[in-house]
């Protein structure tokens, strides 16, 4: 069995670093500094990040994802069927994006966030055909 520690998330944050102006064409690379692994959960992890900008359309065929808003604001777009749908979440604002669901970030003003993310992820810098 191992050993549980406690998180600080102020101090996990205080190893990240603010990726300005992400776009869907961001690399890992490039990204790599402003995203952060807290612990492994379940069949995936919980995760912060600290960017501005926007994100690629991605989504998690095998669980629901769960992101809370811990500083700043992003709209968050669902694309159910072929209609986006768009979610504006402030600080301390959660949504649970549901399994399988096409979803991208709006953040041009910066946000931290913390997600708990099912494994795999799959990813598309165009909008995905979800027919």
């Amino acid at each position: 069995m191992s050993k549980s520690l406690a998180i600080t998330i102020e101090d996990a944050f205080s190893k990240v670093k603010c990726l300005h102006n992400r776009t869907p064409e961001t690399t890992d690379e490039q990204a790599k500094d402003a995203f952060a692994l807290l612990s492994d959960y379940r069949d995936g992890g919980i995760y912060i990040a600290h960017y501005s900008g926007n994100s690629e359309w991605e989504r998690h065929p095998r669980g629901d994802e769960f992101v809370q808003v811990l500083e700043g604001s992003t709209r968050l777009i669902l694309l159910t069927g072929d209609k986006e749908q768009y979610n504006t979440l402030a600080t301390g604002q959660l949504l649970v994006i549901p399994q399988g669901v096409w979803h991208r970030f709006e953040s041009p003003d910066g946000v931290k966030v913390m997600t708990i993310t099912p494994q795999p992820t799959e990813h598309s810098v165009e909008i995905p055909d979800t027919d």
